[in-house]
């Protein structure tokens, strides 16, 4: 797998960082969409520490951009692009945050529980099988594993879904496990959030009102540690706005207005 696809012609001005962790493709309509207009860049994260994650990232713009550049990640992506314009600020001159986790532990019970009330009762007890199933250390099939998990955990977490095939080219379970346990101290920690003392650009953030990531739980923390941000709260809206009939439009006419 290469670790990166590029859309569009030179300067390469975007980055759009996707999610999971481990889940590279997931953002490849939005890169397709934005580079009718603007030379744009989806990097595939291939190292399994934020660290190695980081570097990639760096490497990926030194090599492809020769000026600071637009920073969009989704989901996972907008914490990894978040962490990379706290450390390398003269890379980034706008930081756009697209569903993003939250930034404090005490929403994750919010998150939890929103997810737990849209799951059917067949879906709960498959959730609760997969994942048994997936922090067992024998699993053979663990790519399997969190493939169904994902799906599951995509419908519950969209409002009016477009199409339900996903475009993720390789499902990473080994990926996620070890930087979400990473990125889960992190938060826990307070680091996390205090990183953001260290952004310099403007922040945009994007997210859905039906996205079970609860939008306080990025919008109240974020306030407190940055001052040039513009919150974007999208209707009738889940986790992969791109995907949403009624939220799509208005999710691309924010992006190109603030790129």
């Amino acid at each position: 797998m290469r670790n990166l696809r590029i859309y569009g012609d030179k300067p390469y001005e975007v980055l759009v960082i996707h999610g999971g962790p481990g889940a590279p493709g997931s953002v490849a309509p939005v890169a397709r969409v934005l580079s009718k207009k603007f030379g744009v860049i989806e990097p595939f994260q291939t190292e399994d520490s934020i660290e190695g994650q980081i570097n990639e990232l760096v490497t990926v713009i030194k090599k492809n951009c020769n000026k600071p550049i637009t920073l969009i990640g989704h989901s996972w992506g907008a914490w990894l692009s978040y962490i990379f314009a706290s450390i390398y600020s003269k890379y980034v001159k706008k930081l756009i945050l697209v569903s993003s986790g939250p930034f404090e532990t005490k929403y994750i019970d919010t998150l939890n529980r929103t997810r737990f009330n849209r799951f059917s009762e067949e879906e709960k007890r498959k959730v609760k099988e997969l994942g048994e199933t997936f922090y067992n250390s024998d699993t053979k099939n663990l790519t399997k594993v969190f493939k169904k998990l994902g799906s599951i955990m995509t419908k519950v977490d969209s409002y009016k879904p477009i199409a339900y095939e996903d475009e993720i080219v390789k499902y990473q379970p080994k990926i996620f496990m070890k930087i979400m346990s990473e990125i889960s101290k992190l938060r826990e920690n307070g680091e996390l959030l205090d990183m953001g003392k260290n952004i310099e650009c403007p922040v945009i953030l994007i997210h859905g009102d039906y996205d079970p990531h609860p939008y306080c739980g990025v919008k109240k923390p974020l306030s407190r540690v940055i001052e040039n941000y513009n919150f974007n709260l999208l209707d009738k809206c889940g986790h992969n706005p791109w995907n949403e009939l009624y939220a799509k439009d208005k999710f691309y006419e924010i992006l190109f207005n603030e790129i």
